[in-house]
């Protein structure tokens, strides 16, 4: 056999067992997916669960949420089962160099297509946000810096605005209180559209901007702030009446003389928690009280979900961040046109920015994060407890039941 093989065959079979040798843990939830798959597969063919159609629609749901992990995992065996072979006939007595050559470039295709397939893999068994699909709330509020606080929020509001027309989402006011000078002291949102909340879910922070604002008369570049809330919405949400004081005042504004003349506007104060919502947006009473509960719902929401990724926070840093109000997240600096991310350390251009063009950075910050759920994962190999997946059943606020596959890591108290 030629030098080029040999080397070849020794390149291509260390870039498997590289694989197995660094990242067992994903071989065994690889394994324990397809197991999983196959499990609920015979499942289906149960005549009583053929009869219970939710149960049955449940099974299914979860065989699909794994079919394609599994499609590439049986691919990846198949090409290092194919590689194996390739090994043996490159290690037989021979002194044919064409077909030397033909099996060191076989080894060599087959070695690149593994790689490219345990990238997939490892892509595919992250944990995923079950609230990736979910509708959002925006909420822009001014923080420090006076008038020109407002006036930032108001742009932050239109690179939003800029930014669902981009994406073909669809948005609507709920809530807003206009600043003196210009902008809004607040302004929430509603935005709807396909898997809105996994894109915009990483805005939400503080917002600094370095300009020379309109009104100032000596030319001096001021530092404001605006923080931005998303909240995924919660219909699942339940608030007890006896939480709740209500009352209602005329709008004011435009819409007509009803807006005018008739209570339309709802104050709302959730008494828990201090929450107040005051909605005017809507030309009926009914409407703005069924915004101010729709936002109050997305509220709650946001509180029970910042709990839960504190807790999250304490087992690992996060370098994307969670959505906490207090975390700088980006610097818009007007005189130098730049826009620095802080979680990424990385400038993009202001002007395309504020235009609603801020796809590579939500990207990447999506990609951030895989890396950091990669890191995790790795860092639990050498934890002694055992992997396994789960297939449950959680009961959400309303009652109803919903299947969710549980792909996340989970170890086995021995």
């Amino acid at each position: 056999m030629s030098l080029k093989s040999k080397s070849g065959l020794r390149s291509g079979h260390l870039g498997v067992d590289k694989f197995r040798c660094e990242a067992p843990y994903l071989i065994t939830k690889l394994e324990s997916a397809e197991k999983t798959w196959k499990e609920l597969s015979v499942k289906l063919a149960d005549p009583d669960i053929v009869s219970n159609p939710s149960e049955y629609q449940r099974l299914a749901q979860s065989v699909a949420e794994l079919d394609e992990v599994v499609s590439i995992y049986k691919e990846y065996k198949d090409c290092e089962k194919q590689l194996e072979e390739s090994k043996a006939l490159a290690g037989e007595d021979g002194n044919d160099e064409e077909m030397a050559a033909m099996i060191s470039y076989e080894i060599e295709s087959l070695s690149n297509q593994i790689k490219e397939l345990e990238e997939k893999l490892k892509t595919k068994l992250l944990p995923t946000d079950p609230l990736d699909a979910r509708n959002i709330m925006l909420e822009v509020r001014a923080g420090t810096g006076g008038d020109e606080a407002g006036i930032w929020a108001g742009d932050l509001v239109r690179m939003y605005e800029k930014y669902c027309e981009r994406n073909n989402w669809k948005f609507n006011p709920v809530s807003s209180t206009e600043a003196e000078r210009g902008g809004y002291k607040t302004y929430v949102m509603e935005i709807k559209g396909k898997r809105v909340y996994s894109k915009l879910k990483y805005e939400s922070g503080v917002h600094r901007v370095q300009r020379v604002p309109h009104t100032e008369t000596q030319g001096r570049v001021h530092t404001s702030t605006a923080t931005v809330a998303i909240m995924p919405e919660a219909d699942e949400v339940v608030i007890d009446p006896k939480d709740i004081e209500l009352t209602t005042a005329r709008s004011g504004g435009a819409g007509g003389q009803n807006v005018n003349k008739v209570e339309t506007a709802v104050d709302l104060v959730h008494k828990p928690t201090g929450i107040r919502i005051f909605c005017s947006e809507e030309r009926s009473q009914l409407q703005n009280k069924h915004r101010a509960f729709q936002l109050l719902r997305a509220k709650l929401y946001k509180i029970k979900l910042r709990e839960q990724q504190e807790l999250i926070r304490n087992q690992r840093k996060s370098q994307v961040g969670t959505g906490s109000r207090a975390e700088k997240i980006r610097t818009y600096n007007f005189k130098d046109n730049r826009v620095t991310d802080h979680r990424l350390k990385i400038n993009y251009e202001l002007t395309g920015f504020l235009g609603g063009d801020i796809d590579n950075a939500i990207q990447a910050c999506t990609s951030l994060e895989q890396k950091e759920l990669l890191e995790e994962l790795a860092e639990s190999v050498g934890a002694p407890a055992g992997f396994f997946m789960t297939v449950c059943l959680r009961t959400s606020e309303d009652g109803l039941k919903e299947s969710h596959l549980d792909l996340s890591l989970r170890t086995t108290t021995q």
